[in-house]
């Protein structure tokens, strides 16, 4: 180190920018190995996503070097000063992002969410990326914290703003109130799951599958590819339906109605026959009861399985189809109708 600091300022530079390629690129190289390797939790392109942020605080230490070893003017040592602070705290920051979201990038593709039940999947996946969104967010919000609170003036002129802006500091405080409201909502949607990713909801009446799960809020994508946005506070403070909450398969209702002269055991055989010709049921349930009787026609409800949703919803309107097809050729006397009498009004002379 002697002999370092005896050498003229362009050696020094020289002598350090070699230093701090060497650096980098070793590290660099060192993540490509590891990247290779299934058993390490890196990505293979793990070193692709963090090399930019990682080449900025490498840049960031050497230009501190050059700093420290040059004799620099009074007058622009606080600015170099202050810029290192930023570029120190921004790599870093940029660093540790890059590296947590490439894990958990990794974590996210060990889980299959195209298998049939994929509802272990769905819960991982949800978890690691709401988390990840709020891991950022701390994270940002500290980097911000800590360059702010680095510069003297900033600091004295927030203290300042702090004693004579109570009242407005108030104000701000119930303003916020909402907004974190919604951040807490996003954090406890993470760990209680109320609702995972791709699952099937019914939300205002409108009938989709959550699409996408933020902080503040929640895109469900409705069955006519429609978007309807909802906050995050929605699923925690009011009711609404989540039809694959426990498993991915699910039910299918159909409503038959015929008058009292069919018989419901044919309707049944006809149901399993018509069943057994498609590959959207699960084989599980296949049922018609009747649930309701009026002075013209009985209602009658066909239960029906599938894997999913979206399946349960194809096999729905196959069988409904199939049944009134069923109904029309063997049994058209049977389909409700309305007696209508007209009557031969005669004229008076």
């Amino acid at each position: 180190m002697a002999l370092i600091s005896a050498l003229p300022l362009t050696y020094k530079i020289i002598i350090g920018f070699v230093i701090t390629a060497i650096i980098y690129f070793s590290i660099i190289g060192i993540l490509k190995r590891f990247g290779k390797n299934p058993d390490y939790l890196l990505p293979v392109a793990f070193f692709n996503r963090v090399k930019i942020p990682l080449a900025l605080l490498m840049l960031t230490i050497f230009l501190n070097y050059v700093y420290k070893s040059a004799s620099i003017e009074d007058g622009y040592t606080q600015l170099l000063s202050a810029l290192l602070k930023i570029g120190y705290v921004i790599s870093i920051t940029w660093l540790v992002i890059s590296g947590m979201r490439a894990v958990v990038r990794r974590l996210v593709a060990k889980q299959d969410l195209t298998a049939s039940d994929n509802l272990r999947a769905r819960k991982v996946f949800t978890q690691l990326k709401i988390l990840e969104r709020v891991v950022s967010f701390i994270i940002i919000l500290l980097a911000a914290g800590i360059l702010l609170m680095s510069f003297e003036n900033i600091r004295q002129i927030g203290v300042s703003v702090l004693t004579s802006a109570g009242i407005a500091g108030i104000i701000i405080g119930f303003a916020a109130q909402k907004a974190l409201s919604t951040l807490l909502a996003g954090i406890q949607i993470a760990f209680t799951q109320p609702i995972r990713l791709d699952d099937v909801v019914i939300v205002e009446g409108e009938w989709g599958t959550i699409e996408e799960i933020n902080l503040t809020y929640v895109v469900v994508k409705i069955w006519d590819k429609r978007r309807l946005v909802v906050p995050t506070t929605y699923f925690i403070e009011k009711p609404f339906q989540n039809w694959t909450r426990n498993s991915a398969d699910i039910l299918g209702t159909i409503f038959i109605y015929a008058n009292y002269k069919i018989s419901v055991d044919v309707l049944r055989e006809a149901q399993t026959a018509i069943l057994k010709t498609t590959t959207l049921w699960d084989g599980q349930v296949d049922i018609i009861q009747v649930t309701n009787a009026t002075k013209d026609m009985i209602e009658m409800r066909s239960l029906v399985s599938a894997k999913d949703s979206p399946t349960a919803w194809d096999l729905r309107v196959y069988v409904r189809e199939k049944l009134i097809d069923f109904l029309q050729k063997n049994y058209p006397d049977q389909i409700p109708y309305q007696h209508v009498r007209l009557e031969k009004l005669g004229e008076q002379v």
